[in-house]
């Protein structure tokens, strides 16, 4: 398991990687946490909330949680760990430019994350 100073190394890097017109308006910028975030549909002890893309009070802002990602991946050693937050980060970045854009259409990584819910909910025998 990586500690949190890497954790937060390793996010300040692929944050790093992305062009900053990427971030505008994001002003309540990129925060780590330590908690661990379950969705409130989960059904089990599966399904953590890596990252997530807010708006509140006129605030945009991406909480990755580390501790979401210590319980989904305990395993996972610095480059793995990159490699899947990267796609952590890049997912809640681009929740945040669809949503700058106005996109909410079926083409949205909205409509298409509560496809995967309404997908992970008839697994498990339920609906959302």
């Amino acid at each position: 398991m990586i500690g949190i100073e890497e954790y937060r190394k390793i996010i300040s890097e692929l944050l790093d990687e992305l062009p900053d017109q990427f971030f505008r308006e994001l002003s309540g910028g990129v925060i780590v946490s330590e908690a661990v975030c379950v969705p409130s549909y989960a059904r089990g002890d599966d399904l953590f909330t890596l990252g997530q893309y807010q708006v509140f009070s006129g605030v945009r802002q991406v909480t990755m949680y580390k501790g979401s990602f210590d319980r989904a991946y305990p395993r996972a050693n610095e480059d793995q760990a990159k490699e899947i937050l990267r796609g952590v980060l890049r997912h809640e970045i681009r929740h945040h430019l669809e949503s700058l854009g106005g996109i909410h259409d079926a083409s949205s990584l909205e409509a298409a994350d509560e496809r995967d819910k309404q997908a992970y909910l008839s697994r498990h025998g339920a609906q959302g």
